[in-house]
């Protein structure tokens, strides 16, 4: 299994990257997200990838994180759900934003992927809502993994003027507020609701703050 690539970029094209690993090329096809923060033709990339194994066909799928290849992998799970759609929902809404998705229940985020119906979109919601959050703690044990360094595993950066998508730099925050919550007795996709609603609201918000936004939204209503 080819888990990860580092090499230089010899091609970019709409969907797929050609990489160049020590003289051997692999085309890796790509979500329009992690496209646009690869480098230019000529310059080294890294990329954890994902294989596709079919009777007829061998494809390699590319991704910017773990905690990406983990939603991929999520997605392809769920009954109509290929690799193709999984990359368009990953190229709309990023690993955060599906995860905040499915969490919260917004299926009309999710619908809103190329290729993507209402029906599918409720389907990935519905079946992928009690699994949102040993994914979302994905997101801290990656961080952790990787001590300091910024979960992005792109060799070099891109010019000034290039598109670039979001680095998931609240990943670990979430997960360990989600864990807090947790501990303190909530149900997991309880907990994970309100932490995707209260990073939703606050951005780059820290654990602490995540944590005391998840609580008021997690406080019983008079």
């Amino acid at each position: 299994m080819i888990g990860k690539l580092t090499g230089r970029v010899d091609h970019r094209a709409g969907d797929h990257v050609l990489l160049d690993v020590n003289g051997v090329g692999y085309i890796v096809y790509c979500s329009d997200r992690t496209l646009a923060a690869l480098p230019p033709a000529g310059q080294m990339a890294a990329l954890y990838t994902e294989l596709l194994v079919r009777e007829d066909l061998l494809q390699l799928f590319g991704f910017l994180t773990l905690y990406e290849r983990e939603w991929y992998r999520l997605l392809i799970s769920v009954q109509g759900i290929g690799a193709k759609a999984s990359m368009a929902i990953l190229g709309t809404l990023g690993a955060e934003g599906i995860a905040r998705a499915i969490a919260i229940g917004d299926w009309a985020s999710v619908k809103a992927a190329p290729g993507v119906g209402p029906k599918i979109a409720q389907r990935v919601v519905n079946e992928l809502k009690d699994k949102a959050p040993a994914v979302m703690a994905l997101g801290g044990t990656v961080h952790e993994a990787l001590g300091d360094a910024p979960v992005e595993v792109i060799d070099t950066t891109t010019p000034a003027d290039a598109p670039r998508a979001p680095v998931h730099s609240t990943a670990s925050a979430q997960a360990e507020a989600l864990s807090a919550l947790q501990n303190l007795g909530y149900a997991p996709s309880e907990a994970a609701s309100a932490v995707a609603t209260a990073a939703g609201d606050a951005g780059e918000a820290d654990t602490p703050a995540l944590i005391r936004a998840a609580l008021r939204l997690l406080a019983p209503r008079e």
